[in-house]
């Protein structure tokens, strides 16, 4: 999945983002070194993703009556846990192979690969690590006329099943829900599908409607489930500036977000919008600590507030 890089936020918007008053973020910073801001030339704070994650972890904790200084240990440690790096050889490996695999159109190696990956490590460093690597290389090998219409056409095609594979009865639960969808003339959805696994992985319902959706009929669908979240996916840039009416009308309904490389700052902040940016696994982490809050709320039901 194509995200942007992080923007930065100022310590209102991380306020309101992550319902801890700026006094107290301001507290946690000179006791605990939560939030790390950075610091513009005229001294404003400057936060980020990462920051609002740890915040909202710290949040949790103290609600849930663990002392403060405690808390922040926790989230600090969880923060610095070394973990492996993300090429290693093994899985540098399998990421070759698996990228010769779909370049030669060999479905059972492929599948064989797919195989070894998913019995060996987490779903979150398959796909950000091997899967959504090997489609943008193998994306931008078409765009320079080294891969094939067929190439491109057949990984798509094999990693499109297997992720929908791992998708089974992905609106189960009691979490929030979130309805996925690519707009009119949007046919490429594999990537939208790897972010829909991750949100799941995540305690998220998951609607996923895929490629080519008009907007008439996303809209029922909103009509249909009450969605917390609506997820749009392009990579064409320009697309959601051409669609932007649309757009505002979409979020009359419902809480939306944009990602891939159309998601700019400025046609979210234009139509209401939430540009989805950074890490995917980590975007999905953050959308599920933000939206804990609405876990197992019902249509009907009070809606509980943050």
């Amino acid at each position: 999945m194509v995200f942007m890089a992080q923007p930065l936020m100022r310590i209102g918007e991380l306020a309101a983002r992550s319902h801890v008053s700026a006094d107290l973020l301001r507290a946690w910073e000179r006791r605990y070194h939560i939030p790390a801001p950075q610091r513009t030339g005229g001294g404003f704070r400057l936060y980020t993703a990462e920051d609002l994650a740890r915040v909202i972890a710290m949040r949790d904790l103290v609600r849930a009556g663990v002392p403060a200084s405690e808390a922040a240990r926790r989230v600090i440690e969880d923060a610095t846990e070394p973990t492996p790096p993300p090429a290693d050889t093994g899985l540098g490996e399998l990421r070759l192979a698996l990228a010769e695999n779909l370049r030669s159109l060999d479905d059972s190696a492929a599948q064989k690969t797919l195989d070894a990956l998913l019995s060996t490590y987490a779903v979150e460093t398959i796909v950000t690590n091997v899967l959504l690597p090997v489609l943008r290389d193998l994306g931008a090998d078409w765009a320079e006329g080294g891969a094939s219409i067929a190439q491109e056409h057949f990984a798509v095609n094999v990693l499109r099943g297997r992720v929908l594979s791992l998708a089974r009865a992905w609106d189960d639960g009691a979490g929030p829900r979130a309805l996925l969808a690519c707009p009119p003339g949007e046919f490429h959805d594999v990537s939208l599908a790897m972010f829909g696994v991750l949100m799941r992985r995540k305690g998220w319902r998951v609607t996923f409607l895929g490629a080519d959706t008009p907007m008439a009929t996303l809209a029922s669908a909103v009509a249909a489930v009450i969605p917390d979240l609506v997820v749009l996916f392009s990579p064409i840039a320009g697309r959601f500036e051409e669609m932007e009416d649309e757009l505002r009308a979409l979020r009359q309904l419902a809480p939306v977000a944009l990602c891939g490389a159309a998601a700019t700052a400025e046609s979210a902040l234009r139509t209401g919008c939430r540009n989805l940016d950074g890490d995917p696994a980590a975007v999905a982490t953050l959308l599920s600590a933000e939206a804990r809050p609405f876990w197992g709320w019902q249509p009907g039901a009070p809606r509980p507030t943050r």
